[in-house]
């Protein structure tokens, strides 16, 4: 597959529901998720087809993607459907300069920093990594609860969930948000109508005000196959302007500029980070060998400074993930799940750890107009560790599964992973 990247810049207030609440104000997104994107897309293309078919316009027709059914059909409704990553915010202000970043990344959630100056250094006390040093210390039977290496004073898990490297320094990715009211019309008179006020959470198109704001823009990616991807990169330059993200467009909200990238090969190579994580993992278990020897020493007959000889890696979540298990929603990615996904059988495949959490998504189906069912999602940001003795069997099984992603409703940008993600390298005495 192709790969896609897109960098999208908001033109007006963006209102990226979050999910319907009770209330009478609509919460809001702090990113672009991949299903709304998609929904942008597939509209834009039905309405330019129809567009041609009105002016009858053969010449255009030829070269326009949305003329071909079966293309649109390959797109988004065919055995290998386009990907849509979620979009997550990309600008940093360096020096009253602005860069925009390609690779977002999301924290995992076994990071943690200082409580009371969150955040990377050197304008706070450093960001550090917990799994590594938590797996060593369940397995040499002991406790671990670390203190800040700055001040020595509590941590607690991070504010914010995206993160970028710039020249060896680490940068979290925010945006603003703020509400606009409004008064419900009455159709009939075309006047306000008594007792309907209501509110829309929405993120800023800018980041500050004067005569140099700070643009807002989202990096995401369309992973296709290859003989769509210079068709679908074509359009989207073609009708940059002409895309609506979110809800209430028709009120001047959702306006956005949409550039697509040159197409890239999709995937990864895995091997020399599976390996630098393991030689990582081995080097910190020695270190913990002065609390004395594993507790599964005697039982495995393993000496104390191995790891028995198994291969370790983890999965990361770049997005929620829609997961079941025997037509039951979970949060934990088990073996025999992991093993079907990727339908690699290995009975030495073991779970090693799992630090996750969930929350419920809903949202709107334009095409058919109805509400979408409320789904039991696992967040982004979760980590499951594990461990084989058969590595050979796994880098090529993994390396596709970071492309094609894990769990249900994927073309959307669901269960996006990040194998081995280099963040958790870093550990206690070297926060960032």
């Amino acid at each position: 597959m192709k790969r896609i990247q897109l960098e999208i810049k908001a033109l007006s207030p963006l209102a990226i529901g979050r999910q319907k609440p009770g209330g009478s104000v609509s919460e809001v997104e702090n990113y672009i998720p991949g299903t709304v994107i998609r929904g942008a897309i597939a509209s834009q293309i039905l309405q330019q087809y129809r567009q041609d078919e009105q002016t009858q316009q053969a010449e255009r027709l030829r070269q326009d993607f949305s003329h071909n059914g079966g293309d649109f059909q390959t797109l988004f409704l065919g055995e290998t459907p386009a990907i849509f990553q979620n979009a997550y915010p990309a600008v940093l202000n360096i020096d009253d300069e602005f860069v925009i970043q390609d690779e977002i990344r999301v924290l995992p959630a076994t990071a943690l920093s200082s409580k009371t100056k969150s955040g990377f250094k050197p304008e706070n006390n450093g960001v550090f990594d917990t799994l590594i040093d938590r797996f060593c210390a369940e397995r040499y039977g002991h406790l671990y609860d670390p203190n800040c290496p700055t001040d020595g004073g509590r941590v607690d898990t991070v504010d914010f969930s995206f993160y970028s490297e710039l020249n060896d320094e680490y940068y979290n990715h925010t945006v603003s948000k703020r509400l606009l009211t409004r008064v419900g019309i009455n159709r009939r008179r075309a006047t306000a109508e008594e007792q309907i006020l209501y509110s829309i959470e929405v993120l800023n198109e800018s980041e500050s005000k004067g005569k140099n704001p700070k643009p807002v823009i989202y990096m995401g990616a369309i992973l296709v196959t290859d003989a769509l991807a210079d068709s679908l990169k074509e359009f989207i330059n073609n009708h940059k302007e002409g895309f609506r993200l979110g809800g209430s467009t028709s009120r001047g909200l959702g306006k956005v500029k949409m550039d697509a990238k040159l197409p890239v090969d999709a995937k990864p190579k895995l091997a020399d980070k599976i390996n630098q994580f393991n030689d990582t993992l081995q080097k910190r278990w020695n270190d913990w060998k002065v609390f004395g020897n594993p507790l599964e020493e005697q039982m495995s007959n393993c000496p104390a400074d191995r790891l028995c000889q198994r291969t370790y890696f983890t999965l990361d979540l770049q997005s929620d993930a829609i997961l079941s298990e025997q037509w039951r929603r979970t949060t934990v990615i088990s073996a025999a799940m992991l093993q079907q996904f990727t339908d690699v059988q290995d009975t030495s495949l073991k779970l090693e750890a799992v630090y996750s959490s969930y929350d419920y998504r809903s949202g709107w189906n334009a095409a058919w107009g109805l509400m979408k069912d409320v789904e039991l999602v696992t967040n982004k940001g979760a980590v499951y560790l594990f461990s084989t003795t058969q590595k050979n069997d796994w880098i090529e099984a993994l390396e596709k599964l970071e492309v094609q992603g894990i769990g249900e409703r994927i073309p959307e940008g669901f269960g996006q992973v990040r194998v081995c993600d280099k963040f958790h390298l870093i550990i206690r005495e070297e926060a960032v």
